[in-house]
């Protein structure tokens, strides 16, 4: 039976329209994952060097066994990030006559066969006989590879059933950042260590066979965990919970002010809450609002006078970061129904001032939440209030812009991470007026007068954009009405 589902995968594969393509995507993404795993083993080679060498440690055991942990918790928040699930393969699959069981274990199985399942097993098996095994034995280091490796992949089955329990809410978000910052908080402030309470188990690990046996009984836990909870919910409408579907039908009171864009902005808002794709960049957004902590906190960045320049950067990344991330792919969004805008009065203008407004929206939101980090001074306020007034007033119309540039269809129903569906040349170029807008006005006035100066110069420019709102929006809407037979035919082509 398994070899007849790997047989009607095959045939799906070679029979799609687009299989020349896909069978390229498919070379490019194996030649990085080798690429990205070549790295790891790497690092893995010279791992005990880095501890002994570059950490100063003199037993790399003992320092790599009490940072076990937290290579685990890492792992799971990118696992949330970067794995996929497999339910979505059971609608081609359920009208089988195929015992449902033996759907559920087939695709949990080919999940299982990805390049994250390697990075555990590369990363640590040469520490585990270069270090290990010349020390405590080859039984230990069989022993404390397995357990490594048996945790990891442990992580796997659970993930699978926590994102797909949690991934269509803010609860999911919230565990993610509540293991983030309880764990680098306890640390940091030297309330705990979580690992040294973990330490003690792969030590045992050294010397007997039973944390292995454990672990691996942890492993098949986790493993009917995500079996039991995917073959109970093995439809689709039975994975979306009323408080999701009353959630996605949400909008922004405010939109309705502006007639025709307005609904449009709040119908686009829609869309987001209840499309994987956009989804992720919400709350890839929300995770990104953080991001400040990593310089404003941080001595190194720290100056005598005034503040250090790369915080313009910073300050713009932080109010306008959903707009650039949603914003570089302005109207691949509504690839699947770009014919139905051309086709309404006024809908095309319509399409893209809602867009506008949900930028503006958006980065007053993100604005708004970046106002806490004035509690590392005030020119921080100052920082983020001169670089949201240049997203909103300038940035916004170059990305816009820049996103007409031969924009392409995609799927809004497949993950965002690794997924170049809607990416063209035009959203990799983007980054670098992006970055290099904000300091081509900063910049001359803040060596020729005064930091300060610099951000009111900035501040002005954004405020100057927002007065000329209405003629930098027609710029848009003009190069969309004149492209758009061209670029509805671009839509129209398989994936």
């Amino acid at each position: 039976m398994v070899v007849e589902l790997i047989r009607l995968e095959l045939l799906k594969t070679i029979r799609s329209t687009a299989f020349a393509k896909s069978a390229l995507v498919a070379v490019f993404l194996a030649f990085l994952a080798v690429l990205l795993l070549g790295y790891v083993l790497a690092l893995g080679l010279f791992l005990k060097v880095i501890i002994e060498k570059g950490f100063e440690k003199e037993d790399a055991y003992a320092t790599l066994s009490s940072f076990l942990v937290f290579f685990f918790l890492f792992e799971f928040i990118y696992r949330y990030f970067v794995q996929k699930l497999p339910v979505i393969e059971l609608e081609r699959f359920l009208h089988l006559p195929i015992k449902k069981s033996r759907i559920i274990h087939f695709l949990l199985g080919r999940s299982f066969v990805s390049p994250l399942s390697l990075i555990a097993l590369l990363l640590f098996t040469p520490f585990a006989f270069q270090e290990v095994g010349p020390r405590f034995g080859s039984f230990a280091a069989f022993s404390w590879l397995a357990s490594v490796c048996l945790s990891s992949w442990s992580l796997h089955w659970l993930m699978l059933w926590f994102k797909q329990k949690f991934e269509d809410s803010w609860k999911g978000l919230a565990v993610i950042f509540g293991i983030l910052l309880l764990t680098s908080g306890s640390t940091y402030f030297g309330w705990f260590n979580l690992g040294d309470w973990v330490k003690p188990l792969f030590d045992w690990s050294l010397v007997s066979a039973i944390p292995v046996i454990c672990l691996f009984g942890v492993f098949l836990g986790m493993y009917y965990l995500a079996y039991k909870f995917y073959y109970q919910n093995a439809y689709l409408e039975d994975l979306m919970e009323e408080e999701q579907v009353r959630f996605v039908n949400q909008e922004f009171g405010i939109f309705n002010r502006f007639g025709l864009a307005g609904e449009l902005a709040n119908l686009e808002w829609k869309l987001i809450i209840r499309h994987k794709k956009s989804r992720t960049y919400l709350m890839l957004a929300g995770f990104f609002l953080l991001y400040g902590l990593i310089f404003y906190a941080n001595p190194q960045y720290k100056t005598e006078q005034g503040f250090n320049h790369l915080f313009v950067f910073v300050g713009s990344f932080i109010t306008g970061i959903f707009m650039l991330q949603y914003g570089q792919l302005f109207l691949s969004w509504n690839s699947a129904n770009f014919d139905f805008y051309m086709q309404k009065e006024g809908g095309l203008e319509a399409l893209v001032k809602g867009k506008y407004l949900l930028f503006i929206g958006t980065s007053v939101i993100c604005f708004l939440a970046s106002v806490p980090y004035v509690f590392f001074g005030w020119e921080i306020l100052l920082i983020h209030i001169a670089t949201f007034l240049f997203n909103v007033g300038v940035i916004i119309h170059m990305v816009i812009n820049l996103a007409l540039w031969k924009p392409k269809p995609m799927d809004l129903n497949k993950g965002a991470m690794f997924n170049y569906e809607g990416v063209g040349v035009a959203q990799f170029l983007m980054i670098i007026p992006m970055m290099g807008a904000p300091y081509a006005i900063y910049l001359p006035f803040a060596l020729i007068f005064d930091q300060y100066v610099g951000l009111l110069a900035l501040g002005v420019v954004g405020a100057a954009g927002l007065v000329a709102y209405p003629y930098l929006s027609k710029i848009a809407v003009r190069k969309v009405m004149a492209n758009q037979y061209e670029i509805s035919s671009s839509f129209r082509q398989e994936l």
